[in-house]
C-alpha cells in the first residue's frame, strides 16, 4: 500500500509528517478531528506547503536548536509506527465496535487499529475505552503498558 505524505503543523507550531492513503482520507480525518499533533495532541492542524527543495537565498542561518536532531526523531517515530502497524490488527470501519468488544471482554484482548468518526472516538473515551489517534490513518486501542 502506498501513502501520501503531508507536512503538517499544529497551532503550537510543532511540525510533523502525516501519512494517508489519499488526499480525501486526510481531509476526512482532519474534518472529523482524527488528526492530532503527536507532540501536544492539538487538533488544530494545517497542511504546510511541501517541496523537495526551498531556495531561501543566502540569508543568515537560524541558530541551532537544543532539541533532538529532527532526522533522528523522525527515524525513531517511523520505527515506532512500523512496529505499531506490524503488531496490531486492522479492523477498518469496525474499530468502535471491536474496541468496545475488547474493552467489555467480549472478544480476545489484542491491539487493533482502524477508523472511527470523531463522535465515535469521543463516545469510546467517555466509556473508558483507551484509544489513541494514529497519524497513519485511524485510531489504536491502547494496549501498550
Amino acid at each position: 500500500m502506498s501513502f501520501k505524505v503531508f507536512d503538517l503543523c499544529c497551532e503550537a507550531n510543532h511540525q510533523f509528517e502525516g501519512w494517508f492513503a489519499s488526499q480525501g482520507q486526510f481531509e476526512a480525518q482532519l474534518r472529523d478531528g482524527l488528526v492530532g499533533c503527536p507532540m501536544c495532541g492539538s487538533l488544530g492542524i494545517q497542511r504546510l506547503p511541501s517541496a523537495p527543495r526551498l531556495n531561501l537565498g543566502a540569508g543568515a542561518r537560524p541558530a541551532p536548536d537544543d532539541g533532538p536532531d529532527p532526522g533522528q526523531a523522525q527515524a525513531m517515530f517511523l520505527q515506532a509506527a512500523r512496529q505499531i502497524v506490524a503488531s496490531t490488527e486492522d479492523v477498518g470501519e469496525r474499530f468502535a465496535e471491536e474496541a468496545r468488544r475488547i474493552h467489555y471482554k467480549e472478544a480476545a484482548q489484542r491491539g487493533i487499529r482502524g477508523v472511527a468518526s470523531r463522535a465515535e472516538a469521543r463516545e469510546l473515551i467517555e466509556e473508558g475505552v483507551k484509544v489513541v489517534p494514529f497519524p497513519f490513518g485511524g485510531l489504536i486501542k491502547e494496549t501498550l503498558q
